[in-house]
């Protein structure tokens, strides 16, 4: 992979945040692209308050916020299972690392579900980082692009993560339900690898943190939310091209995620 993913999925109204926050996404150091999905980097300079709502991927993130001249802080997130939403002011910045599905395994040791719905604050404090069993955040992670980016680098690469199949096992059969539209079932997914559901059930708890079932539907969630984006599709034979019985399976689902149904989404956006 040469560049990162250019694809909207799980943010909300993504124009908007274009046109109000500076938002890129950078690569990790080769050594680390194995589990890293990218980097992402956000600035801001608001004369009025932002709020920006992202449907989680099943992925966990690292992130260090600074606002204005305050102090840096930083953060490990687990897979979000509820819509994120946050409200930014004044001017500020955000340095993030999403790892990829699975990907936070080696880095962690032990099961990812450990920390599914949480957020953990990062002690800069080396002892205490050692007994939580993390890397010490750096100090600082500001300036450049590349700045940032090589102080990513570094964190990760002291955390001293290990190749682990089982882990590399996980990332590949995520990143199959991601790209592969026709994996809907769990029981279908796991016959097609050689896998019982209980083993994948197992591994996808251990190394990503939710169940394959969550998995499935929060990516084809995701693809019905960044479809509405690019323009109002056929809810119908969308809903049944992403694996759900009937329409109202698909509102269901897009309503208990984004509070709103897929046509009032789409049509605040256009």
């Amino acid at each position: 992979m040469r560049q990162p993913r250019g694809d909207n999925r799980g943010i909300l109204d993504p124009g908007r945040l274009r046109r109000e926050l500076r938002f890129r996404r950078h690569l990790a150091a080769p050594a680390l692209r194995p589990w890293v999905e990218h980097y992402w980097l956000v600035d801001w300079a608001l004369s009025t308050p932002f709020e920006q709502q992202v449907v989680p991927h099943p992925a966990v993130n690292v992130v260090f916020r600074r606002a204005a001249d305050g102090p840096e802080t930083a953060e490990l997130s687990g897979v979000g299972r509820t819509l994120f939403s946050i409200t930014l002011t004044g001017t500020g910045t955000v340095s993030g690392v999403q790892f990829r599905p699975g990907g936070f395994r080696p880095f962690w040791r032990r099961p990812v579900a450990e920390l599914t719905g949480r957020q953990v604050p990062l002690s800069t404090d080396p002892a205490a980082a050692h007994a939580a069993g993390s890397a010490v955040p750096p100090t600082r992670c500001e300036g450049t692009d590349d700045q940032r980016r090589r102080a990513l680098d570094a964190f990760l690469l002291a955390w001293a993560p290990e190749p682990d199949p089982a882990a590399a096992e996980a990332i590949m059969l995520a990143e199959t339900i991601r790209t592969d539209r026709s994996v809907l079932r769990v029981d279908d997914f796991a016959h097609r690898h050689g896998l019982s559901v209980r083993r994948l059930q197992r591994l996808f708890l251990d190394h990503v943190g939710v169940g394959p079932k969550w998995v499935i539907r929060r990516y084809r969630l995701q693809e019905a939310i960044e479809q509405a984006a690019a323009g109002p599709p056929d809810w119908s034979a969308l809903a049944a091209d992403l694996g759900y019985s009937d329409q109202a399976h698909l509102v269901r689902d897009f309503v208990a995620v984004t509070g709103r149904t897929p046509a009032a989404y789409a049509r605040a956006l256009h």
